[in-house]
């Protein structure tokens, strides 16, 4: 995830995920409707992606939102009465919200994932880095979309339509799959993400390759989400999102006003798609965010192999403290390559050690 420090009406700095996907600027942390002093709120309902029913929100009078050298006056904003996202157990520091159209509609704005950094600029006055491919996007419902070529397992190709979701932890996801093709045969059920009204569900695995202008990416995994997420219905027709697990290995140049993504690959394009090899799925909890508890357990992984369970915390990784290590850290010993780890682990009121041999799943 990209996260940004902002103050709002001068209050802060608060940590907010740079997220394309989304419309409205989201509160997700309740307890800003305090601190930032908001005078006058209407409930609204938000209906997101996944399952359950719409839930409330409260509609900010306009808001001054404030990032070094820029400041946004009149800023709408609907904050969440509870935090359904809980994104900061998964990004392991504490997240207040998410920034979609209202800040990428105003500017012209360039993102260098070689040195984390962010630019941006009156539209006039952006200039894309050197060599890099003018993509054609639209702006629809708030969020923008682009097509790319898809080569799915079966050798077929096909131009899909695709949501620039820079809030997306995946690389990609294909709606559309269940319906028009069949799954690949290797394949693994999991929890895709989540949306407003809870997790998205469906099975992991692996297409060819995806074309963006003149750059082509190979065996790329991707989310392939059930049926009860297929049948629900979009305002826009669209064939899934292209998340962060792609778009970082690029250079990214945001032009809304003129309809335009400017794309130029890094050092990370070549590197290849991994996922989890541990079958561990879990969040950061308690002071700091440094307890790592076991929310899920695939079957059959390796995780379960050990008899790992839901509720387990592991405390250290190669001897490695949890509370030392961030949650991209953590990430990186699980899915870099197949090899063994020593876990230590929290588990029916003792700690044990136990080893776990990582294998590739999908």
């Amino acid at each position: 995830m990209m996260v940004i420090k902002l103050n709002i009406n001068n209050k802060g700095p608060f940590n907010f995920i740079l997220d394309t996907g989304v419309g409205l600027m989201i509160i997700t942390e309740p307890k800003l409707v305090d601190s930032i002093n908001i005078a006058s709120k209407r409930i609204i309902k938000l209906s997101g992606l996944g399952e359950g029913e719409a839930y409330e929100a409260y509609v900010t009078s306009p808001l001054n939102v404030m990032i070094p050298g820029l400041t946004s006056n009149n800023v709408s904003a609907a904050i969440l009465k509870t935090d359904y996202f809980n994104l900061s157990t998964y990004v392991g520091m504490p997240i207040h919200g998410l920034l979609g159209y209202e800040f990428f509609n105003s500017l012209g704005v360039k993102i260098d994932f070689s040195d984390s950094t962010m630019n941006v600029c009156r539209p006039q006055d952006l200039k894309p880095f050197k060599k890099s491919q003018k993509i054609p996007i639209t702006i629809e419902d708030k969020k923008p979309y682009m097509e790319a070529m898809i080569t799915f397992p079966d050798g077929s190709k096909a131009t899909n339509k695709f949501i620039i979701d820079l809030g997306a932890g995946h690389p990609l996801s294909l709606e559309n799959m269940l319906q028009k093709h069949e799954l690949p045969k290797k394949a693994i059920q999991a929890n895709l993400g989540v949306a407003l009204n809870g997790p998205i569900t469906g099975y992991l695995s692996r297409i060819k390759d995806i074309t963006l202008g003149s750059y082509k990416i190979k065996n790329v995994i991707t989310s392939f989400p059930d049926k009860d997420y297929i049948e629900r219905k979009f305002s826009i027709a669209r064939d899934g999102n292209i998340g962060i697990g792609i778009l970082k290995k690029f250079n990214l140049a945001f032009d809304y006003s003129n309809n335009l993504l400017y794309l130029k690959s890094n050092e990370k394009f070549k590197e290849a798609f991994e996922h989890d090899m541990s079958g561990i799925e879990y969040y950061m909890a308690g002071e700091n965010y440094s307890h790592l508890i076991v929310s899920r357990v695939a079957p059959g992984s390796p995780a379960d192999d050990i008899g790992l369970l839901k509720d387990d915390e592991i405390t250290s990784i190669n001897f490695k403290p949890i509370s030392k290590m961030t949650a991209e850290e953590i990430d990186g010993f699980f899915k870099t390559n197949e090899r063994s780890l020593l876990l230590e682990v929290y588990h029916d009121k003792k700690y044990d050690r136990v080893i776990i041999n990582l294998k590739r799943r999908i």
